[in-house]
């Protein structure tokens, strides 16, 4: 098994904080001899909607040397599973949770939305020292 991510339990309990239900830690995917892991599966029922929401969550510390490689693995892993989640639970939409701290660097780079708008990666920002959300970014409805 992978080891958890440096920032794993601050994204989970940010969650737990905004309404969400931990469902899978972490969220198993097999198709035939492809054996994957997504860091949290969570779900949140609303009242006016009987089915809920259900979304796979990657988190992503941003700590390497280069936040271009990092971004690469990251790129990498959501397109990955989200291949593997439209087959196997198609009703999960995959967000990338990083820290606001990396968020605030990423972006400083400029030039580098473009990497996040042409895969639609949604965004999950995280602080990490309150476990707190302080922001959701859906590409797929908007730009950064």
């Amino acid at each position: 098994m992978a080891a958890k991510d440096v920032i794993h339990d601050a994204v989970k309990n940010a969650l737990v904080k905004d309404g969400w239900t931990i469902t899978d830690d972490p969220l198993r995917l097999k198709y035939k001899a492809v054996n994957l892991s997504v860091d949290l599966g969570a779900e949140r029922t609303l009242a006016a909607e009987r089915d809920g929401q259900k979304i796979a969550v990657e988190i992503k510390s941003f700590l390497n040397a280069s936040t271009i490689n990092d971004l690469k693995l990251a790129l990498g892993q959501f397109n990955l599973y989200t291949s593997y989640l439209r087959i196997l639970k198609p009703e999960h939409k995959l967000w990338l949770a990083i820290s606001e701290t990396a968020f605030d660097e990423i972006f400083s780079i400029e030039g580098i939305e473009i990497a996040f708008e042409q895969n639609k990666m949604p965004l999950i920002i995280v602080r990490t020292a309150t476990e707190e959300i302080v922001k959701w970014i859906d590409q797929s409805l908007t730009g950064i």
